[in-house]
């Protein structure tokens, strides 16, 4: 719903993020609400929001706990934000913290609001691990019990198969495909070879050691857990390196390897979006 006549146009004020760890290292000992709560602190801190009432926040992950059900909002409370700024959870496999981004956008550019936090989280390091069906259901006829005997019948029928836990992949549950199996797919229908994928990958991890050399990060990412940098880039990497190794996924015709292929990561990132005139009134910058 537009509020007023006019359709607002929305400041980046800026952002942050945490330096992004490979899966069970750094971060190995924290989860989802630790590391969004960081990036929140860090934009609050760097852009004087302690006590400020925004208009909403938007975040979410998609690996998350059932502890994790009201995320974004317990991280606002942990952020140093005024308590009754309001927090939204949302999923976009691949695309929360854009979808965040574009929701706040939204609601400042119709005028709901003068400004919000917008940002994803996501860890591999602290996935959900749980029981299978039965197991629960015989703990909940247990649990539902209103006497004694009621409550201790269904333990005769536990098994040692109900304590098998259910584990975390990541594929597609309707394929029951791998991201990298399907990455082998596109790769194999629009005939991308391992030489291009090699090349790209090699690219990429000089580019993005370039760039921290050169300072490029330095007013975009904070310090979190000792962790100053990335830890996922490979410097070290070459074309010759990433020739010899064998295919992960496709060990027959496979072109993706544990050199082109995208690694596990945990990580977090937010950004401040507000109205220009929200922006002008707090003197803060705008950088698009």
């Amino acid at each position: 719903m537009l509020v007023g006549t006019n359709v607002r146009r929305v400041a980046i004020v800026g952002g942050v993020r945490i330096p992004f760890a490979r899966a069970h290292t750094a971060y190995a000992t924290v989860g989802n609400q630790e590391m969004l709560t960081a990036v929140f602190r860090a934009l609050v801190e760097r852009f004087g929001l302690a006590g400020v009432r925004l208009g909403d926040v938007a975040a979410g992950a998609v690996i998350k706990h059932s502890r994790d059900y009201n995320l974004t909002r317990e991280c606002v409370l942990s952020a140093g934000l005024d308590p009754q700024t309001p927090g939204l959870d949302l999923q976009r496999a691949c695309g929360t913290s854009l979808e965040a981004a574009i929701v706040i956008a939204n609601k400042i550019a119709l005028g709901q609001i003068d400004s919000g936090l917008a940002g994803g989280v996501d860890t591999i390091s602290d996935p959900p691990v749980v029981y299978p069906r039965a197991y629960q259901q015989l703990l909940l006829a247990s649990a539902g019990g209103k006497t004694l005997g009621q409550r201790l019948a269904p333990w005769l029928r536990l098994r040692p198969h109900h304590f098998k836990p259910v584990l975390p992949a990541v594929v597609e549950p309707r394929t029951g495909l791998s991201m990298g199996q399907s990455a082998e797919l596109m790769a194999q229908r629009w005939h991308i070879s391992r030489e291009e994928q090699d090349r790209l990958a090699c690219e990429s991890h000089m580019k993005a050691a370039a760039a921290w050399r050169e300072g490029f990060y330095d007013d975009l990412v904070v310090p979190y857990l000792g962790l100053k940098t990335d830890n996922n880039i490979r410097i070290d990497t070459s074309l010759e390196k990433l020739a010899r190794l064998r295919a992960s996924f496709d060990q027959r015709n496979g072109t993706l390897t544990a050199g082109n292929s995208t690694p596990l990561t945990d990580g977090a990132s937010a950004v401040l979006l507000a109205s220009e005139e929200w922006a002008a009134r707090r003197n803060l910058p705008v950088l698009a």
